[in-house]
């Protein structure tokens, strides 16, 4: 089992990694929209949502992963009625690619992230071949 850790990534303040490595698999913790320049979240859904894909993104890098590899998608959104806005956002920057995906609404996110609106997690397979990966 390995922890992922790397230069890109912001320092913990709690008690998590990033990802773990284990086997083949690589999964990911929830990733918070924060901004790496100032720790704060961008303001409104959608670029929340943006922003915790691409710290999902820079998560998976660390192991030489992509977004195409992931393999289940766990999302945690404040309101279940936020949910058309999070797919959007989402679709279009997975585009093709539909790994297993779960929506938990979970209201108290809002509180304990410090307004955060969206949390989303990753599991990815390693070593897969891209050739044919997302079709």
């Amino acid at each position: 089992m390995t922890l992922v850790s790397g230069s890109k990534l912001s320092p913990l303040g709690d008690h998590y990694s990033y990802g773990v490595v284990a086997g083949q698999l690589l999964f990911v913790s929830g990733q918070l929209p924060f901004l790496p320049e100032t720790g704060q979240f961008p303001q409104g859904l959608e670029a929340q949502t943006c922003r915790s894909m691409q710290n999902l993104s820079t998560v998976l890098a660390q192991e030489e992963a992509t977004l195409e590899q992931l393999v289940n998608v766990p999302i945690h959104i404040v309101d279940v009625a936020d949910w058309p806005s999070v797919n959007r956002v989402y679709s279009e920057v997975m585009i093709i690619h539909r790994p297993a995906r779960t929506i938990i609404p979970c209201g108290a996110l809002i509180e304990i992230s410090g307004g955060a609106l969206i949390e989303i997690s990753g599991k990815a397979a390693l070593n897969q071949s891209e050739q044919g990966y997302c079709t």
